[in-house]
């Protein structure tokens, strides 16, 4: 069959992500937003230096710039969530590029280093959250079984942002100092709202089209004469009219929706991200140190970041297309586990490196897990949740994970300022990302397989997870086209034989109601069998 014409009377088909399309231009926005999120508060790090010499403040203090922004990226989520779910994703995207550009403006302008927190940290932190969890709802809205290759290819822009705004700093640092590297940084950062207006829904005016096709359709369906359609049409515009009025005093759209914490995957996935990420970024914070300790010059030493930038740039794209395939998508959580396990054993194995060799080795393949990991991450949670839920998920998530990053990197860094051993904490680090692997695994199949075996017709709930939206967009669709089929009577040659049915079956129908229910009998056999059908086939399908 091909696609339902409203202009026809035929009923459309729901609204489903077209995997292509727009959805392109919407993943390019992602890219942008992914890249300015995650690489942003990293690249700020090459102004730290001539701070320290303006305000006469620490490397502690200045770090604190960096750590703020991303705890607002992270701790906000719940807050983004309720204002995505009572505004939509454009307009909070566009709010959060003027306040990320402005925050960096400002701080162009500051005269102490508390200022900068304000500023840089929590103004320019704020927008930028306000961009990243909008634009990755949007992207599970548009794609559905590309899904995967649009989530690797929209993580790949932190790898190649970090890669590009860091040089870009020290550029602008040397031209213009830190000031009008700020403001030209915050110029940058307007691009946000650039990738905030093409986030166009993917419902507008789809709504409008089904509503006026069900009213033609079911125009058509009371009253198949020619001549009386245009009449049926208007009564059944107003009692569309008043079928909205009636409903006016409904609930409205939850805020925050809660009861995601009754999907046992759900609590699950947040359990191990909550492990995995208090190891999982110590390794490429503490790794510039840990080389010069070794002996490794500082240019040899800071090149080793860009060796884990430009393969995490092919390894997320890779890992998606992967994770695409027909055979290995509904088994995602364990390529998930998978990724993790591969990344802490990279982090045991390689604490023992005591050369430039062994640290290059050890960062093409933390690499190659940590594109896994940054690839996979927000594939497996829509998977769980669903795209209907996922803004709420999303947001709890990252709030969870916002204690995580406060405690990893810090007690990491107090460890080492305490044993003087950078090993113990590469061991530990590894072996909190290992744990994360194996409970996400064990607990997966144990809690999530078993159960799904011992329930034979198990519920269509979107929250359980486990279906796209493509099919049960196309079930949908079989049940209405059913459902009309049913109803559904072929006309007669004549008008005459028109009317004589359309009274007989008046005629069956007030029978119908004087004996309070049940099937008719007698001359209107036909219908009224016709009509317990589909009576039968909607109980069965509530059921």
């Amino acid at each position: 069959m091909g696609r339902a014409d409203p202009e026809e009377g035929q009923l459309p088909a729901p609204v489903k992500p077209p995997d292509g399309g727009w959805g392109w231009i919407v993943l390019l926005g992602c890219f942008v937003i992914t890249g300015f999120s995650y690489a942003f508060p990293k690249a700020v790090s090459v102004y730290f230096k001539e701070l320290m010499k303006d305000f006469h403040v620490g490397y502690s203090d200045t770090a604190w710039i960096s750590s703020i922004m991303l705890a607002m990226l992270y701790g906000t989520g719940p807050v983004c969530s309720i204002m995505v779910n009572q505004f939509g994703c454009r307009p909070v995207m566009l709010i959060g590029g003027l306040l990320a550009s402005s925050g960096m403006i400002l701080a162009s302008f500051t005269t102490n280093i508390i200022e900068l927190y304000l500023t840089a940290g929590v103004l320019t932190g704020l927008g930028m959250a306000l961009n990243f969890q909008p634009s990755l709802i949007m992207l599970g809205t548009y794609f559905d079984k590309r899904r995967p290759l649009a989530n690797g290819l929209a993580a790949a822009g932190s790898p190649v942002f970090l890669s590009s705004l860091s040089p870009l700093g020290q550029v602008l640092l040397e031209k213009f100092g830190w000031r009008g590297g700020f403001l030209i940084m915050g110029g940058l950062l307007l691009n946000c709202c650039t990738c905030g207006a093409v986030m166009r829904p993917l419902d507008v005016g789809m709504k409008r089209k089904m509503e006026k096709a069900q009213d033609k359709y079911e125009a058509k369906e009371m009253l198949p004469i020619g001549g009386k359609s245009e009449e049926g049409i208007s009564t059944t515009d107003g009692t569309k009219k008043a079928k909205k009025a009636k409903k006016k005093p409904k609930k409205g759209k939850k805020l925050l929706d809660f009861s995601i914490f009754s999907n046992r995957g759900f609590i699950i996935y947040t359990i191990s991200k909550f492990i995995l990420v208090l190891g999982l970024f110590v390794p490429p914070i503490l790794l510039v140190n840990y080389a010069k300790d070794t002996g490794v010059p500082d240019t040899e030493a800071a090149f080793l970041l860009s060796i884990i930038g430009f393969i995490d740039i092919f390894a997320r794209p890779a890992c998606g297309v992967v994770a695409g395939l027909k055979w290995v998508r509904p088994h995602a959580a364990y390529l998930f586990s998978f990724a993790m396990l591969f990344n802490g054993l990279t982090d045991i194995c390689s604490a023992r490196a005591s050369n430039y060799t062994g640290l290059v080795i050890f960062c093409v393949f933390f690499g190659i897990s940590y594109g896994m990991v940054g690839a996979l991450q927000f594939e497996v949670l829509m998977a769980i949740v669903g795209s209907q839920k996922f803004s709420s998920a999303i947001g709890l998530v990252l709030l969870i994970e916002a204690f995580a990053v406060l405690i990893g990197p810090p007690s990491a860094g107090r460890l080492v300022d305490a044993l003087k051993n950078y090993e113990v904490i590469f061991y530990l680090a590894g072996s909190e990302v290992v744990l994360s692997a194996l409970f996400l695994a064990m607990a997966t199949y144990c809690c999530l397989n078993r159960g799904k075996k011992k329930e034979p017709l198990p519920e269509k709930n979107l929250s359980a997870g486990g279906g796209s939206d493509t099919e049960e967009a196309e079930s949908d669709v079989q049940e209405a086209e059913e459902h009309s089929s049913d109803n559904h009577q072929p006309a007669h040659s004549t008008d005459n034989a028109v009317v004589a049915a359309s009274e007989e079956a008046n005629h069956v129908a007030e029978e119908q109601s004087g004996e309070g229910g049940g099937c008719p009998e007698g001359d209107g056999e036909v219908l009224a069998r016709d009509g317990c059908n589909a009576d039968q086939m909607v109980e069965r399908d509530s059921f």
